[in-house]
């Protein structure tokens, strides 16, 4: 292994010096590799980038046409001034990439979010080997195991069942993108109809374009009918809440899918009846099964708890670090999606960053 690393943590993002690439910068660079395309890790203003075919479109859905991408499919190398470059499923939504990084036999890997738990549609995680892993820990701590997402979603299913029993509408706050698609996927239509936000229809029809194949859904428009919503469930971003777009639903009972939900304190705080755990993000345990696959021997742990959880790797012999970063994982997901102004028209969300 040489003695310069082969990435390194700059101001701009994570950068290979030797290709001059940066994978999911957050300042604007030259070249740009992105491994999915939530909005914390695909941002505008780079003059060129590199993505999976399916997140290519997601950007030019999210961040627009003009975008200058060019695609790797899962598996497929490309070379940069010596530097070889792979993409490896990570599970983590529709699209979602590790990068695999090589040069005169080192190997680094960012594994960008992850997680192991197939949801329907995304590429099943693929343990890659390396030298060297960067890895989020988005929720490194032990408190942090997932249920089984089937049983999850029978919990859902039982909870939209009696609301629809009784004439209510149930309200489900999901990320616009990966999260929705995985509720509309899992739950039990026989139930009722399934509406959706504009900002959740116009990620359904990209992926669908991408060849994902959902169930029926239905856009929410100013000509919905009121009586549509009796028995039905409403998928949307947080944004929408508790707004004037909801006025038409009532009555109506709210949830949250997400892995913060397995904490109270966040359903306080949403003002959400229901919380659901349902993350995009590896738990505790899948995060230590990424490690141990990938043979690495040595860790970068960033955003989530990184102190803590490249704390407990150097107890168990790892040589582990931690590096800030600007990305959000799922805790920015939930902040963003419920902080962004409402498009009530049905045009995508805007994803500043």
């Amino acid at each position: 292994m040489g003695s310069t690393p082969l990435l390194t943590f700059t101001p701009r993002g994570i950068r290979c010096e030797q290709a001059d690439v940066y994978i999911d910068p957050w300042r604007p660079v030259d070249r740009a590799i992105i491994t999915h395309a939530h909005s914390d890790h695909a941002r505008r203003g780079s003059k060129h980038y590199l993505a999976s075919p399916i997140t290519k479109a997601l950007m030019h859905a999210r961040l627009g046409d003009d975008l200058r991408i060019d695609t790797l499919q899962p598996g497929q190398s490309g070379t940069i001034n010596g530097v070889k470059f792979s993409l490896h499923p990570a599970g983590h939504i529709p699209g979602s990439m590790q990068v695999r990084v090589e040069h005169q036999g080192e190997v680094w890997v960012v594994t960008g979010d992850h997680k192991r738990h197939a949801d329907g549609i995304s590429d099943i995680f693929e343990p890659v080997r390396c030298h060297t892993l960067i890895t989020e820990c988005t929720f490194g701590l032990p408190i942090y195991r997932w249920m089984e997402p089937s049983k999850v979603f029978t919990d859902i299913n039982g909870w939209w069942r009696t609301n629809a029993a009784n004439g209510i509408c149930s309200v489900i706050s999901a990320y616009s993108l990966g999260k929705a698609q995985r509720v509309v996927t899992g739950v039990d239509r026989s139930i009722g109809a399934i509406l959706v936000h504009g900002a959740v229809a116009n990620m359904n029809t990209v992926l669908q374009d991408c060849g994902l194949e959902l169930p029926p859904w239905e856009h929410i428009t100013k000509d919905t009918p009121k009586e549509r919503f009796r028995n039905a469930l409403v998928i949307t971003p947080g944004s929408a809440l508790d707004t004037p777009w909801m006025s038409r639903m009532k009555p109506y009972r709210t949830a949250m899918a997400s892995g913060w939900m397995q904490l109270r304190g966040w359903r306080r705080r949403g003002n959400i009846e229901k919380g659901f755990v349902l993350s995009d993000h590896a738990d505790w345990d899948a995060l230590l099964l990424a490690v141990k696959e990938s043979g690495a021997e040595r860790v970068i742990a960033t955003h989530g708890y990184t102190d803590l959880f490249s704390q407990y790797l150097r107890s168990v012999g790892v040589d582990a670090t931690a590096e800030s970063t600007e990305f959000a994982g799922e805790a920015g997901a939930d902040a963003s999606e419920g902080t962004r102004s409402v498009d009530l028209s049905g045009r995508p969300e805007t994803n500043t960053p």
